[in-house]
């Protein structure tokens, strides 16, 4: 008796730490072969109501279970969102470019390599560097800690699975050409044109713009992670779709400031890429194409100033 009651106390306890791996479980079947079931795939009701309609349906499972084993309120997606929320505070407060300038400025005062640093021709690099590094050790090793020490699972069930990302590469390749088609026309305006590429020096050579590229792509990364892989999984399993909801709104706002297009395409882009991430579990297709537009867009704007460098 003692052991077959035993044997029933492991399955709850199974159960639970299982749900993770209920609210990663791919929505979707083998990718569709030809062109038509691909274009097929990207019906609303199909990309959208049913992805939406699996995660709705994994959450209510994973709350189903947590209930049925007596575990209350889940409480890993407050402390989540918590984290993210004061990863965002500091990085609007500290992490800019302006942030960079008044710690440099401070250190200048009893250091005079920090005043040369200042007056010298790279200033604006290094505060972009800032400005990038702490997006990454925000977006990636905050999150990234929470997970493995708090949550102890795995970073990579957060979006960083290469499993089955040639399949869907398709529809990122097509978003992006829609994208840069409307990226082009922009860039024949004049607040486009003021505000990019971010660092004013990009144009200088191409060593600049390489090395402003790499580290925007890196950032890059560091912000499809945290959205669409730390924010997306952590409310699913309680959230359903709606995770793709409570994203949407800080991803619009870190948009502020930027031409308005770009702030109210952010919305659209935040529900599409959620979406797919949802459907497919991996950012990397995300991350590619969010590299892709951006050096686009910085290309298209030295352009059409007359800026592209031509010297090493």
């Amino acid at each position: 008796m003692a052991k077959s009651r035993k044997s029933k106390d492991k399955r709850p306890r199974k159960a639970a730490t299982g749900d993770a791996r209920a609210a990663s479980a791919s929505t979707t079947d083998d990718a569709p072969k030809t062109c038509k079931a691909r274009f097929a795939s990207l019906h609303p009701k199909r990309l959208f109501g049913e992805t939406w309609a699996a995660a709705d349906a994994r959450a209510l499972a994973v709350q189903k279970a947590r209930a049925e084993q007596g575990l209350g309120a889940d409480f890993r997606p407050f402390w989540a969102m918590v984290i993210a929320g004061c990863v965002l505070t500091f990085l609007r407060y500290g992490g800019t470019t302006d942030g960079f300038m008044a710690f440099a400025q401070a250190r200048a005062e009893s250091d005079a390599s920090w005043q040369a640093m200042l007056d010298g021709p790279d200033v604006h690099f290094y505060s972009k560097a800032w400005w990038a590094g702490w997006r990454v050790v925000g977006y990636i090793f905050v999150p990234a800690l929470f997970i493995r020490v708090v949550l102890k699972e795995r970073i990579r069930d957060y979006g960083l699975s290469l499993k089955g990302v040639r399949d869907h590469a398709w529809i990122y390749g097509l978003a992006f050409g829609v994208v840069v088609i409307a990226v082009f026309f922009v860039s024949f305006d004049a607040s486009f044109q003021n505000k990019y590429p971010m660092y004013e020096n990009a144009g200088r050579s191409v060593r600049d713009l390489l090395a402003w590229e790499l580290i925007y792509a890196v950032q890059f990364f560091a912000l499809e992670f945290f959205f669409r892989g730390y924010w997306i999984k952590t409310c699913e399993r309680v959230m359903g779709s709606h995770a793709i909801t409570c994203m949407i709104v800080p991803y619009c706002m870190i948009h502020f400031g930027k031409p308005w297009p770009e702030t109210v395409g952010a919305i659209a882009a935040g529900a599409v890429l959620g979406t797919l991430v949802l459907r497919y579990r991996s950012i990397w297709a995300g991350v590619v194409v969010h590299v892709s537009v951006a050096v686009s867009m910085d290309v298209l704007s030295l352009w059409q100033k007359g800026q592209l460098p031509t010297v090493w």
